[in-house]
């Protein structure tokens, strides 16, 4: 067995010696040829790579895509029947309850906004349509509250409809917001802006849509059976988490609306929700939380902004994005939204990042001067950056010549966007829809324009944004405007009026001129004083009385301002730069309080 074993390997050897020999005999003669020498070891080749940027340099991006499919002059049909839900959901109320009470009356009565149940249905003006939201549904799918803040006491509601867990979201949206624009007497003024903002880089925009919607009110004992129409309204995403997702930022970032916010520290209201002096009621005076509750960030930006020890420069670099920032201030001032100093915009932050990005929110002041002109003489501080002066953000910002320079160079570029032609065709396609809707009823009960003057105002709106053009450049010439303070009684034999000292973008010299009256229109003065040179006044003490007061600014190239106050007269007319107060019999003076 041994030798048996010996003999297979010296075979198997002979085979392998064999083998290897024919294999170098034939493969030889290439060898020179074919067999490469082995190389030593080498990296891979190097490669050009964009560098990792960070998130605060990155620029704000709305996802434009979700615009493809919009047709501004189309209408949406809905269909909403009213049903009473249950108390523990505040729903367990008649649709004429819901729509009885304002804001304003909620917030007197300390209750939550009553609501109802509800089935939303998409269709046409035949009825629900296969395959949209809601057909065939015999369950509620959403509960209907009233929204809106100063138009909500309006006959004419405008409507939040909240989609149930259990339903599908419409256009992605679990909330749907029906406007009913009830002070815009074109009803597209909202949606004209949207359509603009959405084309324009480094501003997120919201989708809009014309809504015509139909209500039957099945909460009463006797039933209605039929569909009521309701006439026309404009739908708008509602920002909130879902809709940072759908427009590419991100969901868990801290969102706020403001409610009455100038970028003050606001220490009676604005604390940590885990700060045992948090009240969440306090805090939506200010800022409405939408996104993450954790307010850290929020106030560290606001310790910053309102720290004069830190350089506005370093500050606004930090925590706010320059494009974003001043396209949105040149938008607003080009288009003529005034009502946007405190209100009107939402603060976005992504959870990771220091910069905070404006998104604007209900442009219903915009596009309005050719309107407003006619019923108010003065349009007072409410143009150009002077409009922005109230705000400790804006007013360190403005008062540097190189971030003004940035603003200039936002609102040029935009005019070349924002053109008379683009603005006119965009409008001739939403006419058609106002035209056929309200005209009719219930909404030409409501509409305070005719027909010809409704056309008249379409024609007039193109050429808004070349009119705040020129009252922006007139405002960069005047003083900017500043408060006026409550009249102090002195030993009681004397008044003395005081007021913050004017700011001149020029540094150039300022006076004032005190006037004193009876009459808001100042027409009877009971004094008049010129050319102080120090924001103070005193006068005897006055009789029991209704007085009014109030102090122009001129600085030396001849250009005037007014004060920040106006006083409302009883037909609703601002008159701007003026403070109403009250001598009592006891000698003590008080001012009256304007609502804003």
């Amino acid at each position: 067995m041994k030798r048996n074993r010996i003999k297979r390997t010296i075979i198997l050897f002979y085979y392998i010696v064999t083998a290897a020999g024919i294999l170098f005999f034939h493969t030889g003669c290439a060898i020179d040829d074919t067999i490469q020498p082995v190389q030593p070891f080498m990296a891979a080749t190097a490669v050009e790579k964009e560098p990792v940027p960070d998130i605060d340099s990155v620029s704000l991006q709305d996802n434009k895509a979700i615009y493809l499919s919009d047709n501004h002059g189309s209408v949406i049909t809905m269909y909403l029947t009213v049903r009473r839900g249950n108390p523990a959901d505040s729903t367990d109320y008649s649709w004429e309850e819901v729509n009885r009470y304002s804001v304003t009356d909620y917030i007197e009565m300390g209750v939550e906004r009553y609501g109802v149940e509800a089935i939303l249905q998409v269709g046409d003006d035949n009825g629900p349509v296969p395959g949209e939201l809601g057909y065939n549904e015999i369950i509620p799918n959403a509960v209907v509250n009233i929204r809106g803040a100063t138009s909500s006491s309006h006959v004419q509601k405008s409507y939040k409809i909240s989609l149930m867990e259990n339903s599908e979201p419409w256009r992605g949206q679990k909330t749907i917001a029906l406007n009913k624009h009830v002070y815009d007497n074109v009803r597209f003024r909202n949606k004209l802006s949207y359509d603009y903002i959405k084309q324009i880089p480094d501003m997120i925009g919201l989708r809009t849509q014309f809504v015509h919607l139909y209500v039957k009110d099945e909460t009463n004992k006797v039933k209605n059976t039929k569909f009521v129409d309701y006439g026309l309204f404009t739908q708008v995403e509602l920002p909130n988490k879902t809709y940072l997702k759908k427009h590419g930022l991100d969901s868990n970032g801290q969102l706020y609306k403001a409610t009455f916010f100038e970028f003050g520290c606001y220490e009676s209201n604005l604390w940590l929700k885990t700060d045992p002096a948090y009240d969440e009621v306090l805090f939506n005076k200010i800022l409405e939380t939408k996104g993450n509750e954790d307010h850290t960030k929020l106030l560290e930006m606001l310790d910053a902004v309102n720290d004069y020890g830190i350089s506005i420069e370093s500050t606004f670099e930090k925590y706010f994005d320059a494009d974003n920032y001043f396209t949105w201030l040149a938008f607003n001032i080009l288009t003529g939204n005034v009502d946007t100093q405190s209100q009107n915009y939402y603060l976005y932050s992504p959870t990771n990042g220091n910069k905070w990005y404006f998104i604007s929110w209900d442009n219903d002041t915009a596009w309005m001067r050719c309107e407003d002109s006619k019923i108010t003489v003065d349009t007072g501080f409410e143009t150009g950056i002077m409009n922005y002066w109230g705000s400790i953000l804006h007013k360190r910002v403005l008062a540097l010549p190189k971030y003004r320079e940035l603003l200039n160079e936002k609102i040029l570029r935009l005019r070349e966007f924002i053109t008379v032609e683009k603005t006119r065709a965009m409008i001739d396609t939403y006419k058609p829809v106002v035209l056929q809707y309200s005209f009719r009823m219930p909404d030409s009960m409501h509409i305070k324009v005719n027909e010809k003057q409704f056309i008249d105002i379409c024609n007039e709106i193109p050429y808004e944004a070349e009119r705040n053009y020129s009252l922006y450049l007139d405002s960069l010439e005047k003083p900017m405007p500043f408060y006026l303070n409550p009249p102090e009684v002195i030993d009681g034999t004397k008044l003395r009026f005081s007021w913050e000292a004017a700011y001149d973008l020029d540094a150039e010299s300022i006076t004032y001129t005190f006037e004193l009256c009876r009459d808001y229109l100042f027409e009877v003065p009971i004094q008049i004083v010129s050319d102080l040179e120090v924001p103070v006044m005193e006068t005897d003490i006055l009789p029991p009385g209704q007085y009014f007061y109030r102090v122009t600014a001129k600085n030396s190239s001849g250009y005037s301002q007014t004060a920040f106050d106006y006083y409302v007269n009883v037909k609703h007319v601002k008159h701007y730069g003026t403070k109403c107060f009250y001598v009592f019999e006891d000698g003590k003076a008080v001012v009256r309080k304007e609502v804003k």
